[in-house]
């Protein structure tokens, strides 16, 4: 629900700065695709996924969460001690800044294999989590047929059959 309230923040400042493209495709691609990916590969799992708790090393681990509270509190510090008082001036956007045609021209044209590149990626993703989900599933196929139930013993074919007529005469 974090990851998804923060995709939600984003298009909103997409928004904010006139890119209302951008905002579409943000929550079409991440709210709509990789948040929903989470969910299914969640589901796949199901409750038999869940570790046990383990109580051991609980001190390292509120050492360590006080050690990144410490550190961001000081890159703050850090930031507000370096800030100058006057703003600082950002250049005149184009007109043409976040229209459909900018973006296409920009991903087809010197962005074409990062963008290529994150479309492989979230396709071996997907492959991964169906694999991960179908590898937790036993194969009834496998069995051994003493593990068998009755109901599904396959029916005596016709040379069974016969066998077992030569064997009761």
């Amino acid at each position: 629900m974090g990851l998804l309230s923060t995709i939600i923040g984003i298009a909103g400042l997409y928004l904010m700065l006139a890119a209302e493209f951008l905002a579409a495709i943000q929550l079409l691609v991440y709210a709509g695709a990789v948040v929903i990916l989470f969910l299914f590969v969640i589901m796949l799992l199901g409750p038999s996924a869940q570790s046990k708790r383990d109580a051991r090393g609980a001190v390292a681990r509120y050492v360590g969460a006080a050690a990144l509270l410490v550190s961001g509190l000081g890159a703050m510090a850090l930031v507000m001690r370096t800030q100058s008082a006057t703003p600082t001036a950002l250049p005149a956007v184009p007109p043409q800044f976040g229209t459909i045609e900018s973006i296409g021209h920009e991903l087809f044209s010197t962005a074409l294999v990062p963008f290529e590149l994150s479309g492989a990626l979230l396709l071996v993703a997907v492959i991964g989590a169906v694999a991960v989900a179908r590898g937790k599933q036993v194969d009834p196929t496998l069995l051994p047929a003493a593990d068998a139930k009755p109901s599904q013993t396959p029916a005596p074919t016709a040379r069974t059959a016969g066998q077992t007529k030569e064997a009761r005469s």
